[in-house]
């Protein structure tokens, strides 16, 4: 099992590159957007909604050093909205100069993620050999949905609200290998299992630049954190999609690739490090992006804490919960007042 991980400018001026070097044996793909685009977080490379052109050239000195190393490349067109311009010639004309310009310097993507059919057509038609990757946004659900996109994707990220239910990744895994598909999981979302205000949250950071250009009203848009606002609730990360390090081996006949989210976050050498390794000692909050540490202040889930029946308590909690009260239970050992 390799790992797909985000491309980010970190806030330390340490070369992501650095990083895939020191990770190289683990990491199969490097996930990125195009400066100025829309994306599944915050457009790389905009201040005040003008492209960085510096960050661009960055991007590229990093693209061309991590492509040396023998990862994969994967843009990214994921955003959950493009408006008006969603299938428009003006949309297409963008994709495939992006994809030209690219092409040119040599760095031409063998993977394109996005959430957008219409994304899907255009590349399938200018560039037959890219691998066309359904985005986690897209929330693929059952194998009929990958039934329906199978002549525009060649591949699936599996919602990423179902991965604990391993007959269910069993079941898509099979229909994969039959019909000539690969499948991808997400392993470190911290968002809340069946988040109703997914699509909501999800538009919202697709219109980011324009959002930040308004009067806007004083709401927090994020369910999650208004939720962790309160101790009671700490309770439903436990009854998130994230899986530890730790519980990655039991998934390895099932996905040759696992993405893990860095793309914003904070520390992604210890993401990467710890998901690599298979171990991690810590604050299991930490490892997450979004990460609730602050929510849970002065409190931290302790990874280490976790019962050795955990993934099988987890599994069992897959679809519907019942409130049966064993996470409740779990949550009483793995919550640590640190300060």
């Amino acid at each position: 099992m390799k790992f797909a991980v985000g491309y980010q400018q970190t806030d330390t001026g340490e070369p992501f590159s650095g990083i895939v070097r020191d990770y190289r044996e683990a990491i199969a793909e490097l996930y990125f957007p195009w400066p100025g685009t829309a994306s599944g977080r915050a457009a790389l490379g905009c201040v005040g909604g003008a492209v960085d052109w510096f960050a661009q050239a960055e991007l590229e000195r990093e693209l061309k050093e991590i492509r040396g190393m023998g990862v994969r490349l994967d843009l990214l067109f994921n955003a959950n909205c493009y408006g008006a311009f969603a299938i428009s010639s003006r949309f297409r004309e963008e994709i495939v100069s992006i994809l030209s310009y690219l092409d040119n310097r040599e760095l031409l993507p063998e993977i394109i993620t996005t959430t957008s059919p219409f994304v899907a057509h255009v590349v399938r038609k200018t560039y037959p050999g890219i691998e066309i990757r359904a985005s986690v946004n897209m929330r693929i659900d059952s194998t009929l949905a990958m039934e329906y996109l199978s002549g525009l994707f060649d591949s699936f990220h599996i919602r990423r609200d179902l991965q604990r239910d391993l007959e269910t990744v069993k079941l898509f895994h099979d229909w994969c290998v039959r019909h000539g598909k690969k499948l991808v999981m997400l392993a470190n979302s911290g968002c809340l299992r069946n988040c109703p205000a997914q699509s909501f949250h999800d538009n919202l950071v697709a219109h980011d630049s324009e959002v930040d250009e308004m009067r806007n009203d004083r709401f927090l848009p994020h369910l999650c954190w208004t939720l962790y606002r309160e101790r009671k609730n700490f309770v439903e990360f436990l009854r998130s999609s994230w899986l530890r390090p730790e519980d990655l081996s039991v998934y390895e006949p099932y996905f040759p690739v696992v993405k893990l989210a860095t793309r914003q976050h904070s520390h992604p050498r210890m993401v990467i490090g710890a998901y690599a390794s298979g171990h991690f000692d810590g604050n299991l909050l930490d490892l997450m992006e979004p990460s609730f540490s602050p929510a849970f202040a002065p409190f931290a889930i302790r990874n280490q804490r976790f019962p050795a029946d955990w993934l099988t308590i987890a599994r069992a909690c897959a679809g519907n919960c019942s409130h049966c009260g064993r996470c409740e239970k779990v949550l009483a050992d793995v919550l640590e007042k640190w300060c």
